[in-house]
């Protein structure tokens, strides 16, 4: 089990004050899946608050001590039927960005030849949105017409 000192747990437990519980523990108790939910919880989070659904006030802290031998975590507060459970974050998981891909202004260069052939050509460089496309010529056009309204058209707008 991670111990810390009075100072830190009092600066997580204000830290943990806004949170929302990421885990319930039901009436089936501390199952396996419900130790490998919190140690994703963990993982990902490093501060988590976990929600027992249960009126045994000694159940509730045999799991909480249970939780925090078992996931090398520290125990910060518990609180009625709340526990606040902290493990720092492993350096080497890396959080991970959706990137979207197509959209958005994108950095296109564009080589033109001189008209007589002995000069250089001229190189410039254009940013393209996501419906946009580079033609033979150098030209930015829009890959697909704008859609047109049917009550638009049909009132000559």
């Amino acid at each position: 089990m991670l111990k810390l000192t009075p100072a830190e747990r009092s600066e997580l437990r204000s830290e943990a004050h806004g949170l929302k519980p990421i885990v319930l523990i039901g009436d089936a108790g501390l199952s396996p899946a419900v130790l490998k939910e919190i140690d994703a919880g963990l993982n990902a989070h490093g501060l988590i608050k976990v929600r027992v659904f249960g009126d045994d006030r000694e159940a509730r802290s045999a799991m909480y001590d249970t939780i925090c031998t078992e996931l090398n975590a520290a125990p910060i507060q518990h609180i009625g039927k709340l526990l606040v459970i902290y493990r720092p974050k492993l350096e080497g998981v890396k959080e991970t960005k959706l990137v979207k891909k197509g959209r958005g202004l994108r950095e296109v260069t564009i080589v033109k030849p001189s008209p007589s052939g002995t000069k250089k050509p001229t190189v410039s460089k254009v940013m393209v949105k996501g419906n946009e496309r580079v033609t033979q010529g150098g030209n930015v056009k829009r890959a697909k017409p704008r859609q047109a309204s049917a009550k638009k058209s049909a009132l000559g707008k």
